[in-house]
């Protein structure tokens, strides 16, 4: 079986997951933060929808300084609305599942390198990038918001099992 045919399934399951998560964040709660050392709810929904595009360009480069020397630094997604954040998740994600349905095990074997200031500061081949720098940060970062959820009086979505808000998957 192909690397992509093996991530694809997993990938539907935990994107359409997180959408679902990023959806039920009432955009009056967009500024509350559970204490002062934590995202911002906004940021961190705003992170997961832009964590897709890691995705992306994990596929499509074979690294990425995110504080270029001579270069502007990557900017941070802090959408304001449940429109401008759910537009970007899903065009992300639409992105980089097209990334990984294209990929060939060859692609996915390359190493891929995190930058900073021109400074590596990890390679490592890109499914694996693919596997715990994209699929496993959104899972956890969608773990958080969904406490956030709880802790705001949203209604928890079904994730792995039932939630106390939903009977059943």
């Amino acid at each position: 079986m192909p690397i992509s045919a093996a991530l694809l399934p997993e990938f539907d399951r935990e994107i359409a997951t997180a959408r679902t998560v990023i959806e039920r964040l009432p955009e009056d709660k967009y500024g509350w933060a559970p204490h002062e050392k934590s995202m911002k709810a906004g940021r961190l929904a705003s992170h997961i929808a832009e964590m897709t595009n890691w995705g992306t360009v994990t596929m499509h480069q074979d690294s990425i300084d995110v504080a270029p020397v001579g270069g502007p630094p990557m900017e941070s997604l802090n959408a304001s609305s449940k429109a401008e954040l759910l537009e970007a998740f899903d065009k992300n994600a639409a992105a980089c599942r097209a990334a990984i349905a294209g990929g060939s095990d060859e692609s996915f074997m390359k190493p891929w390198s995190l930058l900073s200031g021109g400074k590596t500061l990890m390679t490592m081949p890109k499914v694996v990038v693919m596997r715990n720098f994209v699929l496993n940060h959104i899972i956890h970062h969608r773990g958080q918001l969904s406490v956030y959820l709880r802790m705001v009086g949203a209604k928890v979505p079904s994730i792995y099992g039932p939630s106390a808000d939903e009977g059943s998957m």
